[in-house]
């Protein structure tokens, strides 16, 4: 019965605990539901704040840095990312928001280090984020930055609440283990975060390498996740990730060659500024030369030390230039009085008296119609000697006894021997020649500085020893009107000379009294000439009688166009120059009493006539073969057609126009550096001439120049140039000094300049940037004008105004005192 008794109640005790144990496992579905429900409702609300993290420090902390940042970049973006923002605000995450500024801020970083504090509010970010959630939103940085589109935002504010949904489906000791793998993340980011910013700080250029390198560690973490999805979804992001930023080698690769410059700047920068600092800080000492020829001083030719040393002057040894063995570096004085030249064409009627203060010439040659003292001018009313009533008639009384002549067609450049103020050539241009005219530096006081001051080339010259500065077979006609030269002596030294000058058919135009004078002297010096010619081959076109207005009579010889009659000569006297005697070796050459053979090739140089003007200005030479290679590297006559077009843009659209030049002031032009003599030919609509120079150690282009009916000379820029001071109005020079400097002293030169051009005269430099950069900085050491320079690609030009000012220090030049 006990047994029985005891067994009722036994049965009724766990029917009692069944009831209790079923109740409380109702009880508790029902919290757990409701734990559940309200860790939803909690995960799918707006706020980001886990609760159970809500008293953590750390958390505390990160969630505060959040919002400083996310301040700072609200304040920074643009008003199109704000828009995008703005559409729907409780879709995004805070996290999401600050993740896609982040992008628009590492693409400003790229392009500028400006913007400081974008930069670190951009790393601070990045160290925050290395969660699954943010490695994420990191990658998906990525993807945003290659698309930049406002709806691949949206889509990561998506993936990240879909994966929250799935982790809260998940076991309660997942989740909070999960959480706290979270924690501890973040806190170890807070404690990593102020040394990463301080470098930031320190070195914004570091950023997109620390960009890089915190990508990798992310895409590393991703492998680790459990979720086959995540994996996946994993892998797709680091693909698009390392589009943007590669790792390992490549990304090394990326980091050098997408490195800025920042806070440093590089070497070449800094010895680039030292070195114009240098230069722009170099002061120039400039000295007023001292001489015996004063305003007038040509250092070449007024080295009266050499002079006095001469062991014979029979020649004209004393007339020759003699330079000295340094170079002048002071400047030469101005006369006491000066005054802007006369414009062209009065130039050619009268000039300002105090700018070439001479009377001795008026004294001497007053009665020939040389030149008068008129009040405050000096006036030009006849020529010269030969033509005292007027140099037009004598040049239309030339054509008409030799109608081949055909000035200004046929006959287009002219050498004028003993041109006096050469009034000859000055009237010329009427007839479109250009006359070379020289004399030499002797009694007629400054004739050639006349001819300059009015607007006529001429050079200071003579003929004495050596050769002229002149290829051989360039000239259409050379002319002596009285020069006085002795062309019969010595074997017709001087006029084989001419010979070697003179175009094969061209003319020799004489009118010196032997030619119609019957005194003695004059009959036996004909007699002479008479029979020199002829041994030379050169044939007697016409000889006239007097001309009724100016007194005189013209002689006019050919020279032969073969070598037929060279080798028909009973004497072979003057002898043929051997082959290896070079005829346009004209620098320094000593005379030789030979002559040189006339070229008969049709491919060679002086076989045939040029075209007539003005046809021959523009077209290429008959013997600029294409086999040739011009100075440029084109083909030769491609190489002239290039320059031609070249010069011609640039003097039209730059020189004519672009630089303030009044060009009706412009008479006398040098080109200092002429090549083919572009920069001539594009000038030839202006009432102007260019004395075109080809330095002695460039390419021998001068017989091209010839060939197109301009003219020039040969020239050594270490040396000063065969003319007065204040002889020219604009000098132009092309990339020469630069290549100067490399063999003379370029003080001396740019003295040089200064003595030859006219104050207000221009100067006109193409040269490279660092030449250009020495001269701008000498010439204003001068008081020049700058005005206008321009730079491009390493290459420069400048444009420059010569000053009145004169040094006040005096220089004594002792070989310069007679």
């Amino acid at each position: 019965m006990a047994l029985g008794k005891y067994s009722r109640i036994d049965n009724n005790n766990n029917n009692s605990n069944r009831r209790f144990s079923n109740y409380c496992s109702s009880v508790t579905f029902v919290v757990f539901v409701g734990l559940c429900l309200v860790g939803i409702l909690m995960m799918t609300s707006s706020s980001v704040v886990p609760v159970q993290n809500g008293d953590d420090p750390a958390q505390e902390k990160k969630n505060q840095l959040k919002d400083e940042v996310t301040q700072v970049i609200n304040d920074s973006n643009n008003s199109s990312n704000n828009q995008q923002f703005e559409d729907n605000p409780g879709d995004l995450p805070e996290d999401a928001t600050k993740g896609d500024s982040n992008v628009s801020l590492a693409k400003d970083d790229g392009n500028s280090n400006l913007n400081t504090q974008e930069n670190q509010g951009n790393t601070e970010e990045i160290k925050l984020d290395e969660s699954k959630k943010d490695n994420e939103q990191s990658d998906s940085e990525g993807g945003e930055k290659n698309n930049d589109s406002g709806d691949n935002s949206g889509g990561k504010g998506d993936s990240e609440e879909n994966s929250d949904d799935k982790k809260s489906d998940s076991e309660d000791s997942n989740e909070k283990s999960d959480s706290d793998e979270n924690v501890k993340k973040s806190d170890s980011d807070d404690g990593e975060k102020k040394p990463d910013e301080s470098s930031s700080e320190t070195n914004g250029d570091k950023m997109d390498g620390q960009i890089e390198e915190k990508v990798d560690q992310n895409d590393n973490k991703e492998s680790d996740k459990s979720s086959d999805e995540a994996k996946d979804d994993g892998q797709g992001k680091n693909q698009s990730s390392n589009e943007v930023f590669p790792s390992g080698a490549q990304s090394e690769l990326l980091n050098e060659t997408l490195t800025q410059n920042g806070s440093f700047s590089t070497q070449a920068t800094e010895s680039k500024n030292e070195k114009d600092a240098q230069l722009s800080s170099k002061e120039y000492s400039w000295k007023l030369c001292n001489s015996t020829a004063g305003p007038d001083y040509i250092p070449c030719l007024d080295n009266w030390e050499a002079i006095r040393h001469l062991p014979s002057t029979k020649h004209y040894e004393h007339r020759e230039r003699h330079c000295p063995e340094e170079p002048l570096t002071c400047l030469v004085p101005l006369p006491e009085v000066y005054k802007s030249p006369i414009e062209w064409p009065k130039s050619r009627e009268k000039i300002w008296y105090y700018n070439v203060p001479h009377t001795k010439l008026a004294q001497i040659k007053g009665h020939q119609n040389w030149v008068k003292v008129t009040g405050e001018y000096l006036t030009f009313p006849g020529g010269g000697t030969q033509f005292k009533h007027g140099a037009l008639h004598y040049i239309d009384f030339i054509e008409d006894s030799v109608p081949d002549v055909a000035w200004g067609k046929r006959s287009c450049v002219i050498l004028d021997v003993g041109c006096g103020v050469a009034s000859f050539g000055g009237f010329l241009f009427d007839r479109n020649v250009l006359a070379m005219s020289f004399a030499p530096k002797d009694e007629h006081e400054a004739q050639v500085q006349f001819a300059l001051e009015r607007g006529i080339p001429a050079v200071s010259a003579v003929m004495g020893t050596k050769r002229l500065p002149y290829p051989g077979r360039v000239f259409d006609i050379v002319h002596c009107a009285r020069c006085r030269v002795p062309w019969h002596v010595e074997g017709g030294k001087l006029l084989l000379e001419l010979n070697r000058v003179l175009r094969p058919g061209g003319f020799f135009v004489w009118s010196a009294t032997p030619v119609y004078q019957k005194i003695p002297e004059d009959v036996e010096i004909w007699k002479a000439m008479v029979e020199l010619t002829k041994s030379m081959c050169w044939e007697l076109v016409n000889k006239t009688s007097k001309d009724a207005v100016n007194g005189v009579a013209v002689a006019t010889f050919k020279k032969p166009t073969s070598n037929d009659c060279y080798e028909q000569r009973s004497q072979q006297e003057p002898s043929l120059c051997p082959e290896s005697d070079d005829p346009n070796a004209a620098w320094n050459v000593p005379l030789q009493t030979c002559m040189h053979k006339v070229p008969v090739d049709a491919s060679e140089r002086g076989s045939q006539w040029p075209e007539q003007w003005p046809a021959r200005l523009e077209k290429s030479p008959y013997w600029l073969l294409s086999s040739q290679v011009g100075v440029y590297g084109k083909a030769a006559p491609e190489d002239f057609a290039a320059d031609n077009e070249h010069w011609t843009r640039v003097v039209t659209k730059s020189y004519i126009n672009g630089m303030g030049i009044n060009w009706s002031s412009v008479r006398n032009v040098m080109d200092m550096s002429a090549v083919y003599g572009g920069f001539a030919a594009a000038l030839k609509d202006l009432n102007l001439w260019v004395m075109n120079v080809v330095p002695i150690d460039s390419p021998d282009t001068l017989p091209i120049i010839y060939e197109r009916g301009l003219f020039g000379m040969y020239h050594d820029w270490c040396e000063s140039f065969s003319t007065y001071p204040r002889s020219y109005d604009l000098l132009h020079a092309d990339h020469l000094f630069s290549k100067v400097k490399k063999r003379c002293n370029l003080v001396a030169v740019v003295a040089e300049v200064d003595r030859i051009l006219r104050p207000e005269g221009k100067l006109i430099v193409r040269d490279n940037v660092e030449t250009i950069s020495e001269l701008e900085n000498m010439l204003r050491s001068m008081q020049w004008e700058v005005r206008m320079t321009y730079s491009k690609d390493k290459e420069g030009l400048l444009c420059v105004q010569k000053s009145m000012w004169r040094p006040k220090e005096v220089e004594t030049i002792t070989y310069a005192i007679a």
